[in-house]
């Protein structure tokens, strides 16, 4: 008997077993995969080739998991981009952005010297925005909505922490003063229309632009875009707010060292184990059922899986109430994203900024491939329709351009996160038809920046939206295990009334990025979900 089993290895749910082992409780994890970490792990896909399949950059992490789990002495660390941005443009011209504030105003100042002056002033505004706002990720959301008791009773004791929790995000707000309404905007309002009052520059709006889509199936014009540019200035993981790094040794290794700190905590972790039931006896959790038939019991289940799989895959529907069953079945999974790996011979050369015999600013950060604003929308226009978008946005990062562990010497690895890519295809074709062709598609864009690319590509990876949910089981192939609209936030996720990490079904609980504050590899979901167990108790 556990007192909690954890569904699912990813960093989310080895974050929740770690903080429950601490605190005295028996926690067994299983991971259907043969490797830890979900969407955070590290592969060597092809001999001498270490790759971070999925997950790829991190920042958001929370520095108290970091902290209090010990991750450096487990292997953990963080290797900071400089710049943090390059976009090249096809008429030879391009633009750099990072932490170097004179180098920033500099290439901004060569499209406009009105933007570079305001630039710094968006950013400071940014900040403020996140600074507020970050606390209220490493807490437990209030739940102030009046649903009806049928929905869900709550204690006195409970409706007073709601009632705390809510004064504390009422103060947090009231500390951005007169800046409150605009605040309002960037949680809720579009990117573009945000983008065009700061600047004038189309090519520092479309490189901004392009942070705001990462895993949306939305234009940059959409309400909501806006949300996603603040996480861009949050986080410190990188060794400063914002400032986004790679994981020497990839991401895996971040998930190794949760794990240690989860084993060495004395968590049990078992891997290649497929949770085929979650059970239950008198509306309460009783334990699980794997494949294969084997029953293991616990007092407390935590799901890191999405809810799809939780509530409509692994659980018996009569244990839900009706009205929760049909919220869950309204959960939207749109997603428009794919990712391709390649092994490279060589650096890229781009002809905007030539030079490739050893790593140089250009490298660095985040290449951003196709970044003027209309670029971004024909690239939705196509998706909308079922289609792969014809020029696709490519969103091109080299983690070997500072981390050496990864590939054989003078060899590169570039990875691509790309949009659109809907999950849902018209005229009845397949991904496993198409990806290859789209994955062509992408490269094309890459060379007309660089041209030494496609001939360099020794060895590629295609990771389609499809194979988002085989793989990594994430449903539609979205990657934050639900979309991220504002229906879908904060104490409405993963559905109205259940934003507390708790369930229906007495002893079972969501931890993993369809809880709040949802996706992105910062462990929160899993940190929240522990301390709301540990409030609980055992059983």
């Amino acid at each position: 008997m556990y007192d909690s089993i954890i569904i699912g290895g990813g960093h989310n749910g080895l974050v929740t077993a770690a903080y429950l082992a601490r605190a005295g409780w028996k926690v067994l994890v299983l991971e259907r995969r043969d490797l830890l970490g979900g969407c955070a792990v590290t592969e060597e896909l092809w001999p001498g080739y270490r790759v971070s399949t999925a997950s790829y950059v991190v920042s958001l992490l929370l520095p108290e998991i970091e902290r209090d789990l010990e991750l450096a002495k487990h292997g953990y660390k963080v290797l900071p981009r400089t710049p943090s941005s390059f976009t090249p443009f096809e008429d030879g011209r391009w633009m750099m952005l990072g932490p170097d504030k004179e180098m920033t105003h500099r290439e901004i100042a060569k499209f406009s010297q009105r933007d570079a002056e305001a630039y710094p002033r968006y950013e400071a505004l940014l900040e403020r925005i996140a600074e507020c706002i970050e606390p209220t990720l490493a807490q437990t959301p209030p739940d102030l909505l009046p649903l009806p008791p049928s929905w869900r009773k709550r204690s006195l004791g409970g409706k007073i922490r709601e009632a705390r929790r809510g004064y504390s995000m009422f103060q947090a707000l009231k500390q951005l003063g007169e800046e409150l309404p605009e605040a309002i905007e960037f949680i809720t309002g579009s990117a573009r229309t945000i983008l065009d009052r700061w600047f004038e520059s189309d090519e520092l709006k479309a490189t901004l632009a392009t942070d705001a889509i990462i895993g949306n199936f939305q234009p940059i014009s959409a309400p909501g875009t806006a949300y996603v540019l603040l996480h861009h200035v949050m986080g410190s993981s990188g060794g400063a707010r914002g400032v986004w790094g790679y994981v020497e040794g990839g991401m895996g290794a971040l998930s190794t060292a949760i794990g240690k700190a989860a084993t060495e905590a004395g968590v049990e972790i078992r891997r290649g184990v497929a949770v085929e039931e979650i059970k239950v006896s008198g509306g309460r959790t009783s334990g699980v059922r794997l494949a294969g038939g084997e029953e293991i019991a616990a007092h407390r289940v935590a799901s890191s899986i999405d809810p799809h799989w939780t509530f409509e895959k692994l659980l018996d529907a009569d244990h839900l109430p009706e009205n929760f069953r049909r919220a869950v079945s309204r959960i939207d999974y749109s997603s428009a994203s794919m990712k391709v790996n390649l092994a490279v011979s060589e650096l890229p050369n781009f002809t905007c900024l030539p030079g490739n015999d050893e790593v140089n600013p250009q490298h660095r950060g985040t290449i951003h491939i196709g970044a003027t604003l209309d670029y971004l929308e024909r690239a939705y226009d196509d998706a909308k329709y079922g289609q792969p978008s014809a020029r696709p946005i490519v969103e091109m990062t080299i983690p070997t351009s500072v981390d050496k562990t990864l590939t054989p010497a003078g060899h590169h690895i570039l990875s691509l996160f790309v949009q659109y890519a809907p999950f849902e295809l018209a005229d009845g074709k397949n991904w496993d038809d198409v990806k290859e062709e789209v994955a062509d598609r992408c490269v094309a864009e890459i060379a007309r920046h660089a041209p030494n690319v496609p001939a360099s590509i020794l060895h590629r990876q295609v990771i389609s939206p499809l194979d988002l949910e085989r793989t990594y089981g994430l449903t539609g192939g979205n990657i934050f295990q639900g979309a991220m609209p504002l229906h879908q936030l904060f104490n409405l996720r993963p559905v109205p009334g259940w934003s507390d990490y708790r369930t229906p079904v007495d002893g079972l609980y969501l931890c993993g990025s369809a809880a709040h504050p949802g996706g992105g590899v910062m462990g929160a979901c899993g940190l929240n979900a522990a301390n709301e167990m540990i409030r609980d108790g055992k059983g």
